[in-house]
């Protein structure tokens, strides 16, 4: 296992970061730990967790993911063989504080729900899930529209929410700050405020990306080498649609399709020729095709670690295995070739 730097800390996480979103609705807890206890056996020693999950959420099963990885500390007794990350909720969730925004009040209620759930005295890396105002993410990048948003209102929020995470810091209830689902323009203003008032510095950004997905490419892939900002991907097998499983209509049982139909938005008419695209250049290869979209996003200089996520052990021990994935020059020139025919399918 390689393991990169996590922004400009001392920590050093691996390449593979184990996700858990599906924990508590298409996984028991005893699938669970055997996922956790399969991927501390491979070096895997970073697991990305959220208030939020698991996903989909509901009132029922919020909160049900972190409790999993709290009884796993407890039994396992490996709390410091683990990075931990997680993060808090952002504005509209009914059930998770009736659907505030972001604050620094509602930052320090979600820190101590999230420690109490995962039986544990502090948090590695505390991520901001999603911006309070409006932002390109979930697929909502063709509507964008910034203008209306308020600079000084925002920043203001920012500087709040940053004050709490460095008195939690110094409480030693976290230890580092991330973001996620952010833009260039929002992830600068968090450094800017940081330096200026001698507040923490975000070490990280969770935004999707994949072969399908790769806004990040871009400014943010600039913001990320300046400032030490670096990626944890998620989503980079576009919620497996990339395995060609969603083709043509179909939808298996037990899929994540087959519960969230409306993540089904990564398969469509203008996805679907990418993806046999993808597809066909794998099996030209002798690769698997979701193996090759990790091995891909492990080479991208900016990649911190690239979030990894599995219904069945199987499917973990696949994905883990990208890892050793060398891809050829054919295959890399393959995938440009792809991009630059299909350079935002999704």
């Amino acid at each position: 296992m390689k393991f990169n730097q996590l922004g400009r800390t001392d920590i050093k996480v691996s390449e593979i970061c184990l996700g858990t979103m599906t924990w508590g609705r298409q996984n028991t807890e005893q699938e669970a730990h055997e996922q956790m206890d399969y991927a501390l056996d491979q070096e895997v020693n970073f697991f990305d967790t959220a208030e939020l999950y698991a996903v989909p959420t509901n009132e029922e099963t919020q909160g049900l993911t972190e409790e999993y990885i709290g009884s796993w500390f407890k039994k396992s007794g490996k709390r410091d063989q683990v990075i931990l990350a997680t993060k808090i909720a952002g504005e509209g969730v009914p059930w998770i504080r009736e659907g505030e925004e972001i604050t620094g009040a509602a930052v320090r209620r979600a820190v101590e729900g999230s420690l109490s759930r995962l039986q544990t005295d502090y948090i590695d890396l505390y991520q901001l899930h999603w911006p309070n105002r409006g932002h390109y993410h979930f697929n909502t990048g063709f509507d964008f529209d910034p203008s209306d948003q308020n600079t000084a209102e925002i920043k203001a929020n920012m500087l709040d929410v940053l004050e709490t995470l460095d008195a939690l810091v110094r409480d030693g209830k976290i230890r580092h700050v991330g973001l996620s689902n952010e833009t260039a323009w929002g992830t600068m203003q968090f450094v800017n405020l940081a330096e200026e008032h001698g507040l923490p510095r975000m070490v990280s950004i969770q935004n999707e990306y994949g072969l399908l997905r790769r806004y990040f490419d871009h400014d943010l892939a600039e913001v990320a080498h300046h400032e030490k900002v670096g990626l944890l991907a998620y989503s980079a097998l576009a919620a497996g649609a990339i395995s060609g499983k969603y083709l043509d209509g179909n939808i298996p049982k037990g899929t994540r399709g087959d519960l969230v139909k409306s993540t089904i938005y990564r398969n469509s008419t203008h996805s679907e020729p990418a993806i046999r695209a993808y597809m066909a250049l794998a099996e030209k290869h002798g690769l698997d095709v979701c193996q090759m979209a990790l091995a891909f996003c492990l080479t991208r200089p900016f990649m911190t670690s690239v979030i990894i996520g599995a219904t069945k052990l199987d499917q973990l021990k696949t994905d883990i295995a990208a890892k050793d994935i060398e891809l050829s020059k054919e295959v890399m020139d393959g995938i440009a070739e792809i991009y630059r025919q299909y350079p935002m399918p999704i």
